[in-house]
This record gives structure tokens, C-alpha cells and sequence, in this order.
């Protein structure tokens, strides 16, 4: 299906204000400007509308300040930024609003950008949690951020992601990722599958409802509107969208049919690595719920391995969405994933990648969305004996 390309709005042009240079010779005092008697509350539905009374700054060097919408990108993190608030960013949260536009930079300094005053709506101090309105200005002082460029996005590559598109409506497009690509740049990757499909599709604005492993293949949910965005993320805190997933895993699991109910704690590698386990009795351990189902019990001649090797073929069903959670509680139980580098370091079956892919969505209001065993894995199964 395809969708009409969302519209913007343009910026007004920005009006200049002069003041008169004060007089010193005279003993008469400066007239200071009242404030007026009817101020609106920052995230008020009367708020002013500042498109019209944006006014420059009264600095002579006006090449200190960029005036733009939520819709552009910052190009110049060393200068005063202005940002007019869209509808695509209509009700979204201050920090949200400033993490989305500073990536790069860590979410604690975000946050004391805002405690120190660095950022204000409508020239007034805000809390993070405030929601803005269309047509609110954001002012964010000059921060030391590099500019990432660009990404440099080969027209193979592009079509080769169109090509994967499995669904799509005014909202939503929904990607069958392929295995070992990042859904975002960063961490030594210079960009991922959204900056990809932002160049590749021509539009702004497109943002990642969530998050898959780079090594996880299969389907990836991208919102086209803000509004689609929202209602899909809570249907994720709500428990009421199931992804499943499919796998192989080491061994022969005994039981059919079982609940792995173990919470999940993050911690991180003496190099930095971020790593999952159970952590039965921890403070900071999340509840995590893993439902699993064997759909085969397999005996494969994989690369490595002397002899065949006893695979199991699993449909997995994450009931919360913890980081590596099926991956650590597969291990948990002693059925770690074939390919896991991470959480079955000494897998000697020769598999070159994680044998995990996200298979299927069952979204409200939506048909269920799949996305077929790749080729690789399939393959896999194939040299059964």
C-alpha cells in the first residue's frame, strides 16, 4: 500500500526587532517592557503562537542562531537552535523532543541541559516532562556535539530495503530486517536501517516503534506518523501487541510446552560491553516472562560439528521486552541459541549467525503481519538427517 507523503510546515520569515540605544546623558530612566497581565502557562491549549512573533534575538551577529522546525535536522549544535514545534511532534515530551534531536549525546546531559536552563519553550524554563504543543519554540543553547553526516546510502542498498517492505498504510511500514544490520546508527555503526529508510523513502519523518538486535533478523515495526507512533508504543507497555519469534536452539528440549518466568538484570563488561543474566534477587532486575513451544526436535549436520548435532526448532513468544531476553533465558535453561556469540561462547557448531528472526506481529486492528523463515536458517534445517 503506499501513503501520501506528509506535508510541512514552512517556517515564516523571521521578523527583526530594533531598540533604540539607550541615552546615558540624560537623566531619565530607560523604559522597561511590562510583562502582560495574561501569560499562558507553558503547555497551555491558549498558549501564544510564536510562529508569528519569533523574534530575532538582540544581538547584532545574528549568524549565532538557526531558526528551523521539529521537522529539520540540526546542523550547527555550536550555535542558539530555535526549533518550531510541528504536529508530528505535537504532544511528545521535552526530553523525548530533545533525545530524538541530540543523538549522540548522553541522556543524563540532556537532562541537565534542562535543569540548568539551557533549554526553554516559548523563552520560558520547562521540565522534561512537559508535553509541547504544535507551534511552541524550543530554544537550545550552543553544546559541544559533533555533527554526524549524512549517510551515504548506495541505491542497491535502498531498493534492497524497499524490496523488504512486507507491509505498509499511511502509518506504519513494518521491515523484514536482515540479519547483522543495526536498526540505528551508533556504536561504531555510522547508520542503521531507519537513517537508511529515511534516505531510501525520501521522508523526514520516520521513527523506530522499537528495537531488534543487529544479529536478529525478521520483522521491524517504523511509524510514518507520530500519532501511529504513540498507539503502537502503547500497545507495547500495555502487553496487548505479541511479537513471536523462531529459533534454533542446542539440545533437545525435554518439555513441549513451558513458561520461563525469570527476571532480567543489565550490566556491562569490564570493555563496556552491555550483557544480560537472571538475577533472581537483585533490586534492579526486571521481570521477564518467555513463553517457549518446540515445533521440532532435529538432528543437523552443521559446519563444525563432529557428527549430528541435536538441534531443537523453537516458536518463542516474549510476553515483556527486556534486552537479549530470549537469548539469556534460552541459555538459562541450557538451549542456548546456535550462532550466539554473546551468551554461548563456546559454540562449536560453525553457524555464522544468530539463529533467531522475528516472525510474526499480532497488532489491534491489524491482520497479522509475518515474515518467513530466511533463506539461511531455512537451510539449516534442511541438512536434517
Amino acid at each position: 500500500m503506499t501513503s501520501k507523503h506528509n506535508s510541512y510546515q514552512k517556517n515564516p520569515k523571521n521578523h527583526t526587532n530594533t531598540t533604540k540605544n539607550a541615552s546615558f546623558m540624560t537623566n531619565k530612566k530607560p523604559k522597561l517592557h511590562k510583562k502582560p497581565n495574561n501569560q499562558q502557562k507553558f503547555g497551555s491549549k491558549n498558549a501564544p503562537n510564536f510562529t508569528e512573533d519569533r523574534s530575532e534575538p538582540t544581538d547584532k551577529n545574528t549568524q549565532k542562531y538557526q531558526h528551523l522546525t521539529g521537522n529539520d535536522d540540526i546542523e550547527d549544535f555550536g550555535k542558539v537552535n530555535y526549533i518550531t514545534v510541528t504536529r508530528q511532534q505535537h504532544n511528545q515530551r521535552l526530553d523525548n523532543f530533545l533525545l530524538t534531536r541530540l543523538k549522540g549525546l548522553p541522556r543524563s546531559h540532556v537532562y541537565n541541559l534542562i535543569r540548568l536552563d539551557e533549554v526553554r519553550v516559548n523563552g520560558k524554563r520547562a521540565k522534561a516532562y512537559e508535553k509541547l504543543e504544535r507551534g511552541d519554540v524550543v530554544r537550545i543553547a550552543p553544546i559541544k556535539l559533533a555533527v554526524r553526516e549524512k549517510p551515504i546510502v548506495s541505491q542497491a542498498l535502498a531498493q534492497g530495503l524497499l524490496d523488504r517492505i512486507v507491509y505498509e498504510d499511511d502509518g506504519l511500514i513494518v521491515l523484514n530486517k536482515p540479519f547483522g544490520m543495526a536498526v540505528h546508527g551508533g556504536s561504531g555503526e555510522s547508520f542503521g536501517v531507519i537513517e537508511a529508510m529515511r534516505v531510501a523513502t525520501g521522508k523526514k519523518y520516520l521513527e523506530l516503534v522499537h528495537r531488534i538486535d543487529k544479529d536478529t533478523s525478521g520483522l521491524l515495526m517504523i511509524a510514518k506518523k507520530r500519532t501511529t507512533l504513540k498507539t503502537l508504543q502503547d500497545h507495547l507497555r500495555q502487553k496487548t501487541l505479541q511479537k513471536t519469534y523462531l529459533c534454533l536452539v542446542n539440545g533437545w528440549i525435554k518439555t513441549d510446552k513451558q513458561k520461563i518466568d525469570k527476571p532480567l538484570l543489565k550490566y556491562r563488561l569490564e570493555n563496556g560491553e552491555r550483557r544480560v543474566k537472571v538475577a533472581q534477587n537483585h533490586p534492579d532486575s526486571k521481570p521477564s516472562q518467555t513463553l517457549v513451544n518446540v515445533l521440532k526436535r532435529l538432528e543437523l549436520s552443521l559446519p563444525s560439528s563432529a557428527g549430528n548435532k541435536k538441534v531443537s526448532f523453537v516458536e518463542v513468544k516474549p510476553l515483556t521486552g527486556r534486552t537479549h531476553q530470549i537469548r539469556v533465558h534460552m541459555a538459562f535453561i541450557g538451549h542456548a541459541l546456535l550462532g550466539d556469540d554473546k551468551y554461548h561462547v563456546q559454540d562449536k557448531s560453525g553457524v555464522y549467525r544468530l539463529c533467531l528472526h522475528a516472525y510474526q506481529l499480532d497488532i489491534p486492528g491489524y491482520e497479522t503481519i509475518t515474515a518467513k523463515l530466511p533463506d539461511d536458517m531455512q537451510a539449516l534445517i534442511d541438512k536434517q538427517n
